[in-house]
């Protein structure tokens, strides 16, 4: 059956949520990063990319919030051009859809669970790099960090997790 045309119009408003959690080995393929940032961790990240847990997140997050095709859909991971591909990529073509789609971003949360290390130190530096991707101001980017409290694999230091939402903002002129 086919869909019935909208019978309303683009909202204003689009919010979109992301998730990602990568192992952490001792054998891992790459440094651990967030937001291209490099933090001291005694294991490497396990990804075909270069693993950046925070950047897959917000690109799921900008592409939920338009009812687009996931990261993995998008960028598989058994696609050889992805290998140890820099995740910046895959939000700047997540951002080109939202452009594209004639939004911008209003802000974007975020929480990262990692038993180790804090994430205080680096917390400016993620969360710039993160307003530069989504031509935003910083202060409409927020980073917070939690532990794992020493439960499950994120809190055995084996794995980092993250949550990303994003509130895109329609812009003015002719819809698409």
């Amino acid at each position: 059956m086919p869909t019935p045309p909208p019978t309303s119009p683009i909202p204003q408003f689009r919010v979109g949520h992301g998730y990602d959690l990568h192992r952490l080995e001792s054998g891992g393929t790459h440094p651990l990063l967030l937001a291209g940032i490099e933090l001291p961790h005694e294991h490497r990240i396990v990804a075909h990319s270069d693993g950046d847990t925070l950047y897959h997140a917000v690109t799921d997050a900008l592409l939920g919030a338009l009812a687009q095709p996931d990261i993995g859909r998008l960028f598989p991971d058994n696609d050889p051009a992805n290998d140890g591909r820099d995740s910046a990529d895959f939000v700047r073509a997540a951002m080109g859809r939202v452009r594209d789609a004639g939004f911008a971003v209003a802000n974007l949360d975020c929480t990262v669970i990692l038993q180790r290390p804090r994430l205080a130190e680096a917390r400016d530096a993620i969360r710039a790099n993160l307003a530069r991707l989504l031509e935003v101001e910083v202060a409409q980017v927020n980073v917070k960090g939690k532990s794992g409290e020493h439960l499950g694999p994120v809190g055995e230091a084996r794995a980092v997790e993250v949550h990303a939402v994003v509130l895109l903002v329609r812009l003015p002129g002719p819809q698409t």
